[in-house]
């Protein structure tokens, strides 16, 4: 088999701050932007990475949610204990100091883990938990 990661979903309540999170504060860049019933997508990728992008949507738009699910999933995306991303990096400062600077809640600073990585950890605009790791 030759199967590939295309694309992952992040869900974001505000895509105009995700949008420049993710683009003017990460670098990633915009693929996609499609709104449809008042609802908005957002296709972003890293740079040199145009096979694996980031669907940043609307939870709301998931297909069979009740209310009570969408209430919930909007609860634990204000916590932060909804979704997460890990990302790497070849200079892990570097991007500490510009997504700190970027203005994003900082929830670790660069730490070495006693499990062999050093890394760091930020929530986005709508909460998501993104650990970036240092890349060998």
């Amino acid at each position: 088999m030759d199967i590939t990661i295309h694309s992952t979903l992040l869900p974001q309540n505000d895509p105009d701050a995700a949008l420049t999170f993710y683009r003017d504060v990460l670098g990633f860049e915009v693929r996609n932007d499609v709104g449809y019933k008042g609802m908005h997508w957002i296709t972003v990728g890293p740079a040199g990475q145009p096979e694996t992008s980031i669907v940043l949507y609307p939870p709301e738009a998931s297909p069979g949610i009740t209310e009570d699910e969408q209430r919930t999933i909007s609860e634990m995306m204000a916590k932060g204990t909804y979704s997460s991303l890990n990302l790497a990096a070849k200079d892990l400062d570097e991007v500490f100091d510009r997504v700190q600077a970027g203005g994003a809640e900082v929830v670790q600073e660069p730490t070495d883990q006693p499990y062999g990585v050093r890394d760091c950890a930020f929530r986005d605009p709508s909460g998501n938990l993104l650990r970036i790791q240092q890349a060998s």
